[in-house]
């Protein structure tokens, strides 16, 4: 709880007005966890909630980010991390960002993700795209594309799957967009384009994850990038003297988005 008060002035206006998606460990670290997407039904007054349409056409309670007293509100509940959709209930029909997940596999070393994700740069500048870039927290890296107003879910996903079409075209012995865990080639990075879709979350910048150390989704600067960059360095106790030193990296990263001509330049090469 203190981490989360100490960091709300860089993480409230990144969860402002998105649905929440919540890793609650109601009895600790150790015990049992589940996510919950409902809001529920003994939810105190000033905590702030609306109703959404969910992926099954329904409506539903949620959780919605962006005041102090709901943050704290998650954490005391036993949240954790903190998962958010990609869009916010106002243009709940709109994705903001375009996201990227480079989930390696066990066999696969951390420096083999920042390497793949310095050569994800390089085209995404030759395809004058704009990005951010985050530590998932857990193994890997999430690279998000921020996008113009009104921006399609669908188009949103077929960005995201025609970077990663071009990146494992490009890199086929390091990179698959194959999703079953069998068939990936040994030694491969899963390039994940499949959290695109409405209703859909992706891990908050900025947000604890719940692994030994707590680790945190740390945004990054494209120049930090290096084989001795340490996911392990980035966690709960390291991250607000981070954000005093270095600001808001993911705010800055995502203000300014992408142009549509840009966009609609990938959609109709392929």
């Amino acid at each position: 709880m203190r981490y989360y008060a100490a960091i709300a002035p860089v993480l409230l206006p990144i969860i402002k007005d998105r649905p929440l998606i919540l890793r609650r460990y109601p009895n600790g670290i150790a015990g049992s966890s589940f996510f919950q997407q409902n809001a529920g039904d003994n939810v105190p007054d000033d905590v702030r909630t609306a109703g959404v349409k969910t992926g099954g056409g329904e409506r539903a309670d949620r959780i919605i980010g962006g005041d102090l007293l709901t943050l704290l509100y998650i954490v005391q509940i036993g949240t954790i991390a903190v998962h958010t959709w990609q869009s916010r209930i106002q243009s709940a029909g709109f994705a903001d960002t375009a996201t990227i997940d480079l989930d390696p596999g066990d066999d696969v070393p951390f420096t083999a993700v920042v390497a793949l994700a310095r050569d994800i740069k390089l085209q995404l500048d030759k395809l004058e795209l704009r990005s951010g870039i985050k530590t998932s927290g857990s193994s890997g890296v999430h690279i998000a594309l921020p996008l113009p107003p009104k921006t399609t879910f669908q188009d949103a996903a077929r960005l995201a799957q025609a970077i990663a079409e071009r990146i494992v075209q490009a890199q086929p012995r390091r990179a698959t967009i194959e999703r079953s865990l069998a068939e990936r080639p040994a030694g491969t990075i899963y390039v994940d384009a499949q959290q695109n879709s409405e209703g859909k979350s992706v891990v908050a910048a900025y947000s604890v994850r719940e692994r030994e150390g707590a680790p945190v989704s740390a945004p990054l600067q494209w120049d930090e990038l290096r084989a001795t960059l340490r996911i392990d360095s980035f966690r709960l106790d390291t991250m607000p003297a981070r954000i005093q030193k270095v600001g808001d990296v993911w705010g800055a990263a995502l203000k300014r988005r992408n142009t549509k001509r840009a966009i609609d330049r990938v959609l109709h090469a392929r």
